[in-house]
């Protein structure tokens, strides 16, 4: 097979692969709402789904930091990163010792995670860029934006009320917001696993 087919087999092969998962983690949403009946609360498929995401993308950086040193810095901060947003989705749990403490603990991460990234200093600017300059890094901003801003302003109460006037459904608004952060959550898995394993799929 020449070297040209083989890249085509290999990129359509990972296209269903992601197609067949992100099928998928949109599922859990329908089996939540429909089945379940509840209103994707934190003890929802969708929700556990979002947390072992977000662990899933944490422990691969942490793991792969292990790799090459002009790399470690920035797959440390970025292992960091993804472990605050895992600590603000489980703030819930955290509130069970006090409320909002949650944001210690990823304060404390944080701390952390700039120390161990700046024991290489020299590198870490130029891992960053390289970060940015991968593939990859296209699809994780995609999925960070889909989180941090699109989500965010897709699921406010004030657009879902004027939707829904005078029949307000807090379910719907919680169905579009954390279907659209779970798609945001899966993006930027993809975009780990791409940016982690290239190599092998090249």
């Amino acid at each position: 097979m020449s070297k040209d087919l083989l890249t085509i087999r290999n990129k359509v092969g990972v296209f269903v692969i992601f197609a067949a998962f992100l099928s998928a983690m949109m599922g859990l949403v329908f089996v939540d709402v429909v089945w379940m009946s509840d209103e994707v609360h934190e003890a929802s498929f969708t929700e556990i789904t979002q947390e072992i995401l977000l662990a899933v993308i944490t422990f691969l950086f942490l793991y792969h930091a292990r790799g090459p040193i002009e790399q470690r810095p920035v797959r440390i901060l970025v292992a960091g990163f993804f472990a605050c947003m895992l600590i603000r989705e489980l703030d819930f749990l955290f509130d069970k010792i006090s409320h909002g403490c949650w944001f210690w603990f990823a304060l404390a991460v944080t701390a952390a995670s700039v120390i161990a990234a700046l024991r290489h200093p020299r590198f870490l600017i130029s891992g960053l860029a390289d970060f940015m300059r991968h593939p990859a890094w296209g699809m994780m901003m995609a999925g960070m934006l889909t989180i941090l801003v699109f989500s965010r302003l897709f699921g406010m109460h004030e657009l879902w009320q004027h939707l829904m006037p005078g029949d307000y459904n807090r379910i719907v608004k919680n169905m579009a917001e954390e279907g659209s952060e779970l798609l945001g959550y899966t993006l930027c898995l993809f975009a780990t696993l791409g940016y982690l394993f290239s190599d092998r799929v090249k």
